[in-house]
């Protein structure tokens, strides 16, 4: 291991010991996604330029969007936010400005559709529109290989996706499950089915991503969405539907859950595993469940948008992340599940919390634990339409 790698775990191992959370740096900061998202408009002006010699005194510089919670917090103690720069010399923009995946697809079609530039030379986003940008409306371009060879590390089954088979334009930056997060300090019990979830007493929410809360629905009726349809499932927007007008279910949100969640405003909401590990840091009556009739899976995928002419650049960012010691580091900040192999054997050698990490399975799962967790399969353009509109009508989310 080089000094470098051994420097970054220290310096790892010695915020652990001081217990300080991502969730606590934002809220110091007085951070809201509110005031993180960017319109479309904006977008163009802010961050690099698509100009290799743009940013800081005219050195190299990339600029990345991704979601809130995604990598180590800004100030005195980033880790790998201050490493990337130091280490690859390139400066590094990085907005926590994706909330959810459609409302930054909105933001970013304006320009893209008309082949200009966002202002961004990558974005993380879900499978299903990591699909649609590589084979729908083709707005992202393949990486740079020589700049990429970590890409050797990616973890063997998350190699050949049916979107990408040869990972030509994505790579996964962290997967996870969906499940249930709730507070028992308002509950007042454990929630471990959808139906628990239903009859929560308090201010309940589920994502307005459709595939996690139709996913998790039809799940809870024993319906597949290996290969889901429209017609198979009606029976759980008929559920989703009843739940709302009988105001068992107060709203939908995005990523803005994690602060609800852990100031007390939720009692319960459809969650990301990753996010509610980090809110419980500073808030142990916070809890995530998996409901007994499974969870749903997913990756998020970072690319390259084609109209930056720092693909090389870009691909740089993603291969810093794919070095099995940088990965670790990432993994126990964000506590999502990585897709980067030896992951777990280096958490073990940080020590600490780090290392109860490779044994926690929803970071390190095993085959087993897997089993309860199924991926929405692709939908078709018609179909997806479909199930987008009725999701829309119900929740008002349109």
């Amino acid at each position: 291991m080089s000094e470098r790698d051994e420097a970054i775990r220290r310096e790892a191992r010695r915020l652990a010991s001081l217990g300080t959370s991502r969730r606590q740096f934002l809220t110091r900061a007085g951070l809201t996604l509110g005031g993180l998202a960017v319109a479309p408009s904006v977008l163009a002006a802010c961050g690099s330029s698509d100009s290799k010699g743009s940013g800081s005194g005219g050195g190299k510089s990339v600029s990345i969007s991704n979601w809130t919670s995604y990598i180590d917090p800004p100030g005195g103690t980033s880790i790998l936010r201050k490493s990337f720069p130091k280490d690859t010399g390139i400066a590094l923009t990085y907005t926590e400005d994706i909330n959810s995946n459609n409302e930054y697809f909105a933001k970013i079609r304006p320009n893209l559709s008309k082949k200009q530039s966002i202002g961004r030379d990558g974005f993380v986003l879900t499978d299903w529109m990591a699909n649609r940008m590589i084979n729908q409306v083709k707005w992202v371009q393949p990486f740079d290989e020589a700049s990429f060879p970590n890409k050797a590390n990616l973890r063997a089954a998350l190699k050949s996706p049916s979107f990408d088979p040869t990972r030509k334009y994505s790579a996964p930056w962290a997967s996870g499950v969906t499940g249930i997060a709730y507070n028992v300090g308002i509950t007042g019990k454990e929630i471990k089915t959808i139906d628990e979830f239903l009859a929560v007493e308090g201010t309940t929410t589920v994502l307005d991503e459709m595939r996690d809360t139709v996913g998790l629905f039809m799940r809870s009726l024993g319906i597949s969405t290996d290969k889901p349809s429209y017609a198979a499932a009606q029976p759980a927007f008929d559920k989703l539907e009843a739940a709302f007008s009988g105001n068992k279910i107060d709203g939908v949100n995005g990523n803005e859950y994690v602060n609800d969640l852990g100031n007390g405003n939720l009692a319960a909401a459809f969650a990301w595993s990753g996010d509610v590990a980090q809110i419980t840091l500073d808030n142990p009556d916070v809890r995530f469940a998996v409901p007994e009739s499974g969870g749903m899976l997913w990756s998020d995928n970072f690319m390259i948008p084609y109209t930056t002419d720092k693909a090389d650049l870009a691909s740089e960012f993603i291969n810093y992340f794919y070095d099995p010691v940088h990965a670790a580091v990432l993994t126990a900040d964000i506590q999502y599940i990585s897709p980067v192999d030896g992951v777990p054997e280096q958490l073990t050698k940080m020590g600490g919390d780090a290392a109860k990490l490779a044994n926690n399975p929803l970071v390190n799962p095993t085959p087993e634990f897997l089993t309860g967790f199924s991926i929405f399969g692709p939908l078709g353009p018609a179909e997806e339409a479909k199930f987008d509109k009725r999701f829309a009508e119900i929740t008002g989310s349109g």
